[in-house]
Order: C-alpha cells, then structure tokens, then sequence
C-alpha cells in the first residue's frame, strides 16, 4: 500500500458494533465514513438516509469497531527490516498493516555513520509517498555502551550538535522521534536541540540516575524508550529512570507487551505505574511473522528460538517477533486491562505522543480516536478474542489494497 487516497474510499457505514475507543464505549452503535474521514457515530440503528449515494454497509454482528492501532517503535517484519529501503519496508508494512498497525513510525537501527544517514535518507524519501507512514524513530547511535541491547558498540556516538544537524538533514522533516542516553557528553543539550527542531526525544538504553533522568524530560524529552529494557532498574537508594519518566504526566511511556521483554507481572505493575501513559509498542525485527531461524539486525547476527531473539555474539534480547494484535490481547486477557484502556494504549497514546491527535504540518487528519474529523482507520475485531477480522486505513479496505498489488 502506497498511498490509501489513491484508492476511491467511498461511504462506509459500520453498523451493529460495539465501538471502543479511549473516550467511548457505545455497545450498539454505528459509524459513518466518507472519503477516508470519519463523518459521525451513533448509538443505536443507523437511520440518516444516504439517498442515491454508493455506499458499503459492514455489519459488525456486535463485534468491536477500534481505532486502527499505532506503533511508534518496530524495526520490521516479514524478514524485511525497515532499514533496507523502499521494498523491504513496504513488505514489513503489509504483515503489520494486515495486523491492525495502520500508522507506523519506522525505527531504524544503529550502524555506521555513514550508512545510518543513507538509510535515513532512502526511509525518509517513503515517509514522504506514504500517508500510513508518519515518521521515523532512530533508536541509536546515541545510547549508553553500558546499556547497549543489542546495537553495535562500534558504531556508538556522542550527540555532538554537528551529528545531530546532519541527522535532522538527513531526514528533511520526518524525523519524528530519537531515543537518547541523556548521561552522554552531549546527551542533555541533543535533548534540547531534537526537541527545538520539533523531534520528540526519547530517553532510552541509558544508564543515567534520576535526577539526569528528570533533567532530561525538564529540557524536552517526552517519552521512555521501552521501560524497563535497556537501562538501570529501580533501586531503593538509586531510584534510576523510570521513577523519573513516571511521576511525570507529560512522559509517554513505551511498554513492550510480549511476555517475554516484560513478563506479565510487571506489565501489570506499569499500568498502575503510569496509567493512560503507556504506549504499547513492538520493537518488532525482521523475523516477526516468520518461523524461528536466523536474521539480521543492522549487521548484527541474531538467533530466533520459539518466538524470542538474541544476539548469536553474546545472548542479548534483540528485538522481538510481536505485533500490536498480539500485545493489546496479552494487555486484556493475561494482564487483565480493560479492553478500552488495551486500545487507549495502542492508538491514543501513541497518537498524542508525536502530535498525530492534532491537525498540524505534517498531519492532515489527526488520528487515534473514532470521532468526526479523525481519519478513517478502523479495524474489525472479533468480541471475544480481539483477534483481528478486517481493517481499514484511511476509509480503504486493506485487502482490497493487497489484491491491488
């Protein structure tokens, strides 16, 4: 899928559906589409007469009607790694989109220098063909060697403000989001530069204490990279980073819902930690939605065995094989989220994180909500599974998209 609006979206009217959104719950309600925009939602029958208009009815059989989920942190899937240009990162979007991501900021990995700013460059040519494409998120190179996952050490940098504006060149604009270590020489003052430059800075795979950390958010960093991976724990007498990023509202809180990053006891701890902040991500590599095997990270061997990857070098998590449909199910059925709170994190959240809940530049129907003005990606899922039944992004039917290609 290139660009939705290319395709005639048409009216849709979905009716008979339980509508869940992080403001509402309607348990019988209907909502309106036309052209790629939600045009209005109601309880009840749907009664406005349509006239002679063509239009497509969905019965949702009482089935859930949701936002389209958002992902601000993956790095790919389908074997295909957003890093590898135009082909690899449409293949990784379609097994996403098919699993209700229908907004996707694109994560690039760390690698040299050089060939860092070429992949920023070659994804932030597609962010500007693709509307279900908002950004791009760069995890490294400026993360702690101490708390390094599973990134290259070699290729590991300070923020100096020549990087930073290269990288902010590089990406003309799409640069929509950068995990930092605020400790770094430079780390605080890159904080303040992003954000001066309307980037929205993420503190993440640091090993900084919790006044550097509360620093951080003070001088413009506005979300936590995956809480809990790749950075100090919380300690008595060194409380760290994520008491910083928690008792402050305006933190965005990333979460990586598998079970295995995070098992579920402390996911279930991160929603009373941070309530109606969480924003749930994937952190997905190229090996999600493929078998267990070998892949790539960056240049980075890494081996997958039932579900979970590490570095083959030292063992290191790298990434994971998830996809949002399977986080907001492990949110509600194991963690025990209600479902409304599972979408809030998966849509809303994420939309308010980087502005896309708002008419702005880069942003022509805000999205996250389904309420009128708000773009039309919806997905169908089933009541009691959540599983996925049908998605829409932008008014578009996403199988009618792939039978197109």
């Amino acid at each position: 899928m290139s660009n939705s609006r290319a395709f005639n979206a048409g009216t849709t009217v979905f009716i008979h559906a339980r509508i869940i959104d992080a403001h509402t719950v309607i348990d019988n309600g209907w909502l309106l589409v036309r052209d790629g925009v939600i045009a209005d939602k109601g309880e009840g029958e749907f009664t406005q007469d349509l006239g002679e208009q063509e239009h497509t009815v969905v019965d949702a059989r009482g089935n859930v009607v949701s936002p389209g989920y958002i992902d601000i942190h993956s790095h790919g899937g389908w074997a295909s790694a957003f890093d590898d240009g135009n082909d690899a990162i449409s293949q990784a979007r379609t097994y996403h989109m098919l699993h209700g991501t229908t907004r996707h900021v694109l994560s690039l990995i760390t690698n040299p220098w050089e060939v860092l700013l070429n992949n920023v460059r070659e994804a932030a040519n597609v962010v500007k063909r693709r509307t279900d494409i908002v950004g791009l998120h760069l995890e490294g190179p400026f993360l702690s060697v101490k708390r390094k996952g599973a990134h290259d050490e070699n290729c590991l940098l300070d923020p100096t403000p020549e990087r930073v504006e290269e990288l902010l060149d590089a990406a003309d604009g799409t640069l929509r989001q950068i995990t930092i270590a605020p400790e770094l020489e430079h780390g605080l003052s890159a904080i303040e530069q992003f954000a001066h430059a309307g980037v929205n800075p993420a503190v993440g795979h640091c090993d900084a204490d919790y006044d550097i950390a509360r620093t951080a958010f003070a001088r413009g960093a506005s979300i936590m990279t995956h809480m809990f991976n790749a950075m100090n724990g919380i300690s008595h007498r060194a409380p760290g980073p994520i008491p910083a990023a928690s008792e402050n509202s305006d933190v965005t809180i990333e979460l990586i819902a598998d079970g295995f990053h995070v098992q579920v006891p402390v996911l279930r701890a991160a929603t009373h930690l941070a309530p109606h902040r969480i924003a749930l991500v994937t952190d997905s590599m190229a090996a999600a939605g493929c078998p267990d095997g070998s892949y790539l990270l960056g240049n980075l061997e890494v081996d997958v065995v039932d579900t979970h990857a590490r570095l083959r070098s030292n063992g290191a998590i790298a990434g994971s094989a998830l996809n949002l449909e399977e986080a907001v199910q492990r949110m509600i059925f194991e963690v025990g989220m209600s479902a409304q709170d599972a979408i809030e994190a998966a849509t809303w959240t994420p939309a308010r994180a980087l502005g896309l809940d708002k008419v702005n530049k880069t942003t022509e129907h805000p999205v996250g909500l389904l309420e009128p003005g708000y773009s039309a990606d919806v997905l169908l899922l089933n009541q009691q599974t959540m599983n996925i039944i049908d998605v829409w992004c932008d008014g578009i039917r996403i199988s009618e998209c792939v039978r197109e290609k």
